[in-house]
């Protein structure tokens, strides 16, 4: 454009038209996300974006598979495997409001280290925004997303609502979900009567469910077990 001149209204208008649709878009986008929020505030979710990419995933080899999943209450939920949950993914679950800055540092220092990913440093709101509405690939924009979820979740849910949730959507294997479905799997009983060992064990698998199904008692786990054991007694849960 030569020096002097000034872009034409027409031009000026249609760039604010623009940019009002898409602050518009932007808008209504996470207003969607809000909305879900507040309802299943209330109302137990039915599946999950997770869970609906799992089952994608199984019905491109089985088309007539289904998922393992049963909803029970916070009240029936073994004690031991929501103090194990704690213990395993989020220590400092009860006292953070939705970022443990402490663990994403360690995280960071740990990944710089090993020149990869290898840990995350992610809270039980920031995993629970996830699976309820988020594919896991790790780009900057579904980070950010799952940061603006999880403010909402930690602003409009209590800590013992989030952490219900979290235990009946988190995967705990090959179309596997749910503390229910878990413990019917692994050890042929209810969520609610779950001892200390074996609520111990199932948390230790979060962070790689159908890796770790494969030998839910190799050496690895058994001491990622004892050790999730022993921290047990010290986790606060809601």
């Amino acid at each position: 454009m030569p020096a002097g001149r000034h872009p034409h209204p027409r031009a000026l208008l249609a760039a604010k038209r623009i940019v009002a649709l898409l602050v518009l878009g932007i808008f209504l986008w996470q207003g969607w996300y809000l909305g879900w929020v507040l309802w299943w505030k209330w109302v137990n979710p039915g599946t999950t974006a997770f869970m609906a990419q799992r089952l994608d995933e199984l019905r491109e080899r089985n088309p007539k598979a289904e998922l393992k999943r049963a909803w029970v209450p916070y009240a029936r939920i073994s004690e031991h495997l929501k103090r194990a949950a704690v213990a395993a993914e989020d220590d400092k679950f009860v006292d953070h409001e939705g970022f443990d800055w402490e663990g994403i540092q360690k995280a960071l220092e740990r990944n710089q280290k090993k020149g990869k990913v290898v840990a995350g440093g992610s809270t039980i709101s920031q995993q629970l925004a996830k699976n309820l509405f988020l594919s896991p690939s790790k780009t900057p924009w579904r980070k950010a997303q799952e940061a603006v979820i999880t403010v909402w979740l930690e602003l409009l849910w209590d800590k013992r609502r989030i952490l219900e949730v979290y235990l009946n959507v988190v995967e705990w294997g090959e179309g596997l979900f749910g503390a229910e479905a878990a413990a019917r799997r692994y050890f042929n009983a209810s969520a609610g009567t779950l001892g200390p060992e074996q609520a111990a064990r199932l948390a230790v698998m979060l962070p790689a469910p159908r890796r770790y199904e494969r030998n839910p008692y190799s050496p690895y786990l058994n001491g990622r077990t004892a050790a999730v054991l022993a921290r047990m007694r010290h986790s606060e849960v809601p």
